[in-house]
């Protein structure tokens, strides 16, 4: 007798009947067929039932089109909540503050072709290149201005020439031997006089004058006084000096002295004009 390769892990009184298989479900997007209706002719196809219309899931957000497969959907598909990744800032835009701090002028220039870029690349910064240019606007005029001070602090410690061709205000450390001046000011601290041609009438005129050591320390009012008064004698004056002459000694103050004044004078003053060369 034949036995099957089955009929030996069988159990007794033959084999058992096997369980019947469950239904395969059909494929993703595949639609059931509707069991035929009492008016459907046999052999006739049922006619296909429409799908549901999609629902939100819980949490609001909608699923994927029927059918499709992930990662590889027809249609992209947003979740909510999703937002485009923002613009980078225009690196122009950043280092615009930063130079308009340090150079100035050169923070306006990035400043300015940062906001050309922010509008042709779309990208962020306008409010970064505008600060980078009023920054540096400001730290340029500031510049200016301090130029200008240096320039004016310059010209002020210029000595003249000599006489002057028509009536200016100099300060008092311009003034050299032969300048003369319309008139003598009033006893005090002196930074500011009127110089004027000496052909035209003139009560003061510098007669003598004396320069301190530039690296000198301040030795006191009394000392500085008594060097300039050195200079500053009758053998100055000429035969024409009127005998009511008066001489005067300028010298540096303490002040003056830390803002770099060195100079000492000698000036002859009276009343009455005087001549055109009071020297002698």
């Amino acid at each position: 007798m034949t036995v099957a390769d089955d009929d030996l892990f069988a159990p007794p009184g033959g084999p058992a009947p096997s369980a019947p298989r469950p239904p395969v479900p059909p494929p993703p997007g595949a639609t059931t067929p509707a069991s035929p209706g009492p008016d459907v002719p046999p052999g006739s196809a049922a006619p296909a039932t429409p799908a549901p219309p999609a629902t939100p899931a819980p949490g609001g957000e909608m699923p994927p089109p029927s059918g499709a497969v992930p990662g590889f959907s027809p249609e992209t598909y947003y979740a909510q909540g999703w937002q485009p990744p923002a613009a980078r800032v225009e690196p122009l835009a950043v280092a615009s503050v930063p130079a308009g701090v340090v150079l100035g002028p050169v923070g306006v220039g990035l400043g300015a072709a940062a906001l050309s870029r922010t509008r042709s690349r779309g990208t962020r910064g306008r409010g970064l290149a505008v600060a980078g240019m009023v920054v540096g606007a400001a730290v340029t005029v500031a510049w200016a201005a301090g130029a200008l001070l240096w320039w004016q602090g310059e010209q002020a410690r210029t000595p003249l020439a000599g006489d002057v061709e028509a009536p200016r205000t100099v300060s008092a450390v311009q003034l050299v031997l032969g300048t003369c001046l319309d008139e003598l000011p009033p006893d005090g601290a002196v930074t500011r006089v009127r110089a004027v041609p000496c052909a035209d009438e003139h009560r003061a005129q510098v007669v003598a004058r004396t320069d301190l050591g530039a690296d000198e320390t301040w030795p006191g009012q009394a000392a500085v006084d008594r060097r300039v008064a050195r200079v500053c004698t009758a053998d100055v004056l000429g035969p024409d000096a009127p005998e009511d002459v008066e001489l005067v000694v300028w010298s540096p103050t303490e002040a003056s002295w830390r803002a770099g004044d060195r100079t000492g004078l000698c000036l002859a003053s009276s009343a009455d004009p005087l001549p055109a060369d009071p020297l002698g």
